[in-house]
Parts: C-alpha cells; sequence; structure tokens
C-alpha cells in the first residue's frame, strides 16, 4: 500500500511533491534495473538455498529493494520458523 501512495500520493501532498517522489521512483528503476520477473526468480532463489538450512514461512515472505539518494538495498524480511541442524553435510 505505501507503494501505490509513493506514486499516486496520498491527497494533501501539493503536486510538485507528487511529480519529484514518481521522477524518484522511475530513476531507482533505472538505476536497479530490475523486472518483476527478476525479482521473482531472485526470490524463489534465495529459498531455495535457505530451506537447505532453516525451515521458514514462505507465505510471509517480503522481499524489495529499498533506497536513498546514493544507493539501492535488496531488503528480506524471511519469518524463521526453525533452524536445520547437523542435516547438511557441507562439501567442498
Amino acid at each position: 500500500m505505501d507503494f501505490l501512495k509513493r506514486i499516486f500520493g496520498s491527497g494533501n501532498e501539493n503536486s510538485s511533491q507528487k511529480a519529484k517522489d514518481r521522477l524518484k521512483i522511475v530513476l531507482i528503476h533505472d538505476r536497479t534495473d530490475i523486472s518483476p520477473q527478476l525479482l521473482q526468480s531472485l526470490r524463489m532463489e534465495i529459498v531455495q538455498v535457505l530451506t537447505k538450512y532453516m525451515d521458514i514461512d514462505q507465505e510471509k515472505i517480503e522481499i524489495d529493494l529499498d533506497h536513498d539518494e546514493q544507493a539501492v538495498a535488496l531488503v528480506a524480511n524471511i519469518p524463521v520458523i526453525s533452524i536445520k541442524r547437523g542435516s547438511i553435510e557441507f562439501k567442498n
């Protein structure tokens, strides 16, 4: 919901602020160049790796890109149910 509010505004911002916010979103998209399909593939691979080591609640995973003026970060909120101990052999 916050994402949509950032794009369309909450109704009490002036139009120049809305335009700035939209421009920031476009610039960040250009900087990251990550399509929704690529983000979904990344999500699936992260889940695949994590499930080797822990039980996670796959229905509540949140993965998104966060940004400030100079950087973009991948932010993941992944609820861990339990850690798998001793079930994986590490091979070199």
